[in-house]
This record gives C-alpha cells, structure tokens and sequence, in this order.
C-alpha cells in the first residue's frame, strides 16, 4: 500500500472517531458494494491521457492497419493497439498460406466487443473495402497480381483476388488445351486483370496473358525460319476429326487427316495420342504465316513406289476392304496402296445392287487386277472373275424350248427379268406372261422375289440376252375357247355389267363378252337388264385380241343374223390359209346361221 494512500486511511479513521455521525453521511456506499477503490482526479485524468494517446478509436467500419501476435489452429491473433487483441479465422487467410507472425494486415473492426469482451475483426471486409482500388490500379497499371484457385464453374475458374472473386476463363489458364481443370482448384497463382465491368462489380483475370508475351518472342523467332520441306520435332497439343494440332515450341501447325498416313484412316487417334512427341514436315504456310501445314506421311516414302515391278493385269492379290461405297469397295493390297471393285465386277450378275450386298468394311478378299497404273497410282479390281462366266455353255444349259425357273428381280413398264442363276437373267415380254388375263403393269401379275415357270423364247449369246415367256409354260385356253365360242354358237349367261354402249356378260373366268346396246333388244322391245339371264349368239370372236362379241336380238331378227354371217364371210376371207377341213368347218357354221336365221 502507497503511503498516499495510508494517510487517507488514517484520515477516515480519524473522522469517523471524531465525528461518527458525520461520517455515515458522507460514505460511499456505491464504491463500497463494488469493490472500487477511491480514486484521485489527478490518476483519472492521467490515465485518460494515456489512452488516448496509445489506443485506437475502435470505430465500426474503420479499415486499420494489425499485427499477427500469434496463430493457433483456427485462428490468427491481431494487435491493431486496442484495449484487447482481435480475432480472425484462418479461412480469411486462405490467398496467403505464408502468413505469419510479425506481418501486417489490413483488418476492420467487425464487432467492437462480443459477449466475452472479445475484440472480432475481419480482414476479408477490409480487404474488399481496399481491393476494388487495387484491382481497378492493376489493371490500368498491368501488374501481376496474386490469386487464390477457390473453386470450378462452368467455363472455368473461380480466383480470389485481393478479396473479390474473380472469374478466370478456361482458356486463360494456359496456352495449352487443359485437360484437368481439379488439378487448379487450392493454389495460388499468378494473374492479370484482363477486364473490369464496374456495373455489375465483374472482374476476369488471365493467367495465360502472363506467358504468351514469352511464347510470343519464341513464335517470331520460329516462324522466321521456317522453310517447306523443313522437317522440325513437335507435341501432339489437341487431337481433333479432321486432323491434329502440333506445337512446334510456341506456334502450332495442323497434319490433316489425308496427312497422317498413306492408309485410309476413320480418326487421327489411330495414329497419335495427346502429348506425343513426333517429327513432321512442313508443307506449305500462307504469306503472314499464321497457318502452318503439317506432314507425318510425307516423311515415308509413297507406298506405290514400293510395290511390287512384277505385279500385273491379271495377277491374283488379296487385300481388306477399307471403304465401301454404292457403286464399289476399295480393297487395300498394301499399306497406301489401294484398288477400287466396280459394283458391276462383284458379280455376273446384270442387275447392279450395292458393294454392301456383297462386301462389308474390314473383309479380307480376293480378287484379279483388271487395270494397273502406276503414274496415276489406280488399280481396278474384279471378284466375279475368279469364277467362270455362266455364259460361257449358256447353249448347252438353256436351249430354245427348254423350261426352266427363275426368280423375279424387277419390273419394267414392258416386262419382267428373271434371273435363272447368278448371272443369268431373261426378260418376259409383258404379253407372255398370261394367256387369258389382260396385264397393264408386270406387277399386277407377280412381285419381285417370286419363282416363275418359264420356256426359253429367244437367245442371243453375243448379245447376252435371253428372251423367256411364261404362258408359254401352259396349254392356250383359247385354242379351245376358239371352237367352244366360235362365230353362231349359242351360250346361256347372265348380264353382268351394263357399261357405255352396251353390256358385259361372263360366260367363264377368261371370257368376257361384250353385247352392243341394240343387240340387248328382247323380242318384245324392251332391253335386258342387269342380273337378267338370257340366250346369246356369238357374233365376233378374236382369239389374237382375245374379244368376244355376243348378240341376243340376233336370235329372233334377220337383220342382226346377217350381221353374223357377213362376219363369218370376213373371217373366211382373212385367213392366209385354208383347208378342206376348214372349208367344211366354214359350211356347218353357214348352215347353222342360216337355219338361225329363219
């Protein structure tokens, strides 16, 4: 105890033995109750004096400048000269993982006291606070600025930058394709601020910017050189559909797909693979030199010049076929060497289908060299030559008369073709496929794939061309439909149809007759009708046009039976030949239309 302060003691004692009522009066209770030693004015004024001058005016919103005293696990210690030290999390700290004791940081004075009396700061606001500042300088300046990796989004990166998050673009990460965006999420890198957009607080940062400068040199100096012919090492960079993309040390040239091998390919990736170190030739650039054509075949000799000097026309090979097309394959005999089989050499046969019919990608064949040109580098090829042309004894295996079948390949307007056996197609007329039935189109008789019956007509071996018939298969119903349904004979049916100038009448499936409308006259005026069953008397019968004309007023008028008989006599007439039997034939029918007659 100061002696100061003993001699209040004594005081008190003594004015409370003096004067003890007094002293009652005047005792500070308050002070008493709470343990609060009096105090001279002249301690309280000094002491204010101290502070003021040794602490920080704590004011909310106020950016100042702390020092790290210490950092636990979770968090740093800061002395910004307050009446007690403040806290931060370390997650403020992530964008620099080297703090330590002793630095300095801008902090802001969050919450003046919590509930502990704990001074909390927060060095994040602070920083937000100062960052648009720094940034907004950075980016007028183009200073190379430090960045924290926080996370990925679609189309790059989220960087935190002096406090602000920052977008950085997937393709200013670097020069080169990245392949494996997670590797960048948790470090800190190196970056530009490329663009500010100040309305909406947006901020894009580039770490590629901070590397082309270099490779920019490097390009110069490269492109300065280059040279057609000039064969250079390189890095497969990116691998595309149509080619491949080779970093020649800071420029880039393409190898299109036609340039990778002299073998027909379907992708680059059957050649190369992604970072591959490889040798190409430079083929050509434009006059700026910003395109650089590429080569990695052209650094082998051409296949063709190393085939085979004994090879020739009619020489057996065998190959894959590496590419089919509709009117051919193209069968590889060598590496880069191709040969093209027509469509129409897959087969004797004459109906041209698809070179998928007969081959498929990836079959090995066989075949004979029908053409070689080894200055134009083309080759034609035959399959059906391996076998025997099927026209070769076609006289001895189908003569005329002979009946065969066959089945149905297609339709023409004027016919059909049947194919006999592979190679081996005849054609039927329209008007020989059926004797009775009246046929405007081949496919209202048959459809393709059908077998047919069919009798050889024609043949024409030089031509190679065979002529078949089909009714010909089957006795003519009209030789005797001819007797049966001559000129005068008399038949009983029913009216089938009235049509446009007379009526129809069915006397069987294969004749149908056609009445003139004056000759559906009954005897008693009146006209036969529909449905109505009567007695006809033939008078027109054509087996050539197959046409069948009947009458039944002829039966009862004379005018209409000499109809009749001047139709025989005309029919007597035309016929080129004429014999005794006909002749009698000829006087029966006459005898019979004139006892009609009467």
């Amino acid at each position: 105890m100061s002696e100061e302060t003993k001699n209040t003691d004594v005081q008190e004692v003594s004015a409370q033995q003096a004067n003890p009522e007094q002293f009652l009066k005047d005792f500070n209770w308050h002070n008493y109750e709470e343990g609060i030693d009096p105090i001279a004015d002249s301690k309280l004024e000094e002491f204010e004096k101290l502070v003021a001058e040794n602490f920080v005016d704590t004011l909310n919103d106020e950016v100042v400048m702390g020092t790290v005293i210490n950092i636990t696990d979770r968090d740093a210690i800061i002395d910004i000269n307050a009446k007690s030290e403040g806290v931060i999390s370390l997650n403020e700290f992530r964008y620099n993982p080297d703090l330590k004791v002793g630095d300095k940081v801008e902090v802001l004075i969050d919450v003046r006291e919590d509930a502990t009396g704990q001074l909390i700061l927060s060095h994040r606001k602070a920083r937000v606070i100062k960052a648009w500042d720094r940034v907004n300088a950075a980016h007028d300046s183009g200073e190379i600025v430090n960045g924290f990796v926080k996370c990925r989004t679609k189309g790059g990166m989220i960087v935190d930058v002096f406090g602000i998050e920052a977008f950085l673009p997937g393709s200013q990460i670097d020069v080169k394709p990245i392949r494996d965006y997670d590797a960048y999420v948790g470090k800190t890198m190196e970056f530009k601020v490329v663009k500010i957009n100040h309305e909406f607080k947006n901020v894009v940062v580039s770490h590629k910017a901070l590397i082309e400068a270099d490779i920019e040199e490097q390009k110069k100096e490269i492109i300065g050189q280059l040279e057609k012919g000039q064969v250079l090492e390189g890095t497969v960079k990116n691998v595309t559909s149509y080619g491949v993309f080779v970093d020649l040390g800071g420029v880039d040239g393409l190898i299109h797909i036609t340039d990778l091998s002299w073998s027909r390919i379907n992708h680059p990736n059957e050649i190369v693979e992604l970072d591959q170190k490889l040798n190409v030739v430079i083929l050509d650039f434009d006059e700026a030199k910003t395109r650089i054509q590429l080569g990695l075949k052209q650094l082998k000799p051409h296949p063709w010049e190393a085939l085979d000097k004994e090879l020739k026309v009619g020489d057996k090979v065998k190959g894959k076929v590496v590419v089919i097309a509709d009117y051919g394959a193209f069968i590889e005999v060598e590496e880069g060497v191709e040969g093209l089989i027509h469509v129409s050499e897959m087969s004797w046969s004459t109906h041209l289908r698809s070179a998928q019919d007969f081959v498929k990608v990836g079959d090995e064949v066989e075949a004979v060299i029908l053409t070689l040109d080894r200055e134009e580098r083309k080759m034609s090829l035959g399959i059906k030559q391996l076998t025997p042309d099927p026209w070769t004894d076609i006289t001895s295996k189908y003569p005329v008369g002979s009946k065969h079948s066959g089945i149905v390949r297609n339709f023409t307007n004027f016919g059909v073709f049947v194919e006999l056996e592979e190679g081996i197609d005849g054609l039927i007329y329209i008007s020989d496929l059926s004797w009775t039935k009246k046929i405007k189109h081949p496919s209202d008789f048959t459809n393709v794939g059908d077998t047919l019956d069919v009798i050889v007509l024609e043949l024409d071996v030089e031509g190679r061309k065979l002529s078949l018939g089909h009714k010909q298969t089957e006795e003519n119903p009209w030789d005797k439909y001819e007797t049966e349904f001559g000129l005068g004979t008399k038949h009983t049916a029913a009216i089938s149809e009235i049509v446009d100038k007379g009526a129809t009448i069915e006397f069987n499936e294969d004749i149908v007759a056609f009445v003139p409308s004056r000759h559906l006259e009954k005897e008693d005026g009146s006209k036969l009708k529909k449905g109505e069953e009567a007695e006809f008397q033939i008078i027109e019968f054509s087996k050539e046009f197959k046409r069948v004309v009947a009458s039944h007023t002829a039966l009862f008028k004379e005018e209409e039976a000499k109809i009749v008989k001047q139709a025989a006599k005309k029919a007597a007439s035309s016929a080129e030949k004429t014999t005794l039997g006909d002749i009698d034939a000829l006087a029966d029918l006459k005898a019979k239309m004139e006892k009609g007659g009467n």
